[in-house]
């Protein structure tokens, strides 16, 4: 990702468990523009993780301010497929 530069991603939960993401220190190298679930706009000043309880997708739209190396993952695992890695430059 380029610093300064506007992104959007899409997170899916298929509902066959509770499904949480952390990365505080990826959600505080960025400015979160939105959140949208169902239609829903959230405008957060902060985030530290999300979790779905239930089936359902979220659309969150950010800018990348702080350059470096972060990741996003599930609490409590260390597989390299439970774990998104993020670089900002």
């Amino acid at each position: 990702m380029k610093s300064g530069t506007y992104y959007e991603f899409e997170i899916q939960g298929d509902g066959s468990q509770e499904l949480a993401l952390v990365g505080p220190e990826f959600f505080r190298a960025i400015w979160i523009d939105e959140i949208v679930v169902e239609g829903l706009e959230i405008r957060p000043l902060g985030l530290d993780s999300i979790e779905f309880d239930e089936a359902g997708e979220m659309e969150i739209g950010f800018i990348a301010i702080k350059p470096g190396a972060y990741y996003i993952k599930i609490p409590g695992t260390s597989g390299e497929t439970q774990r998104l890695e993020i670089t900002i430059k």
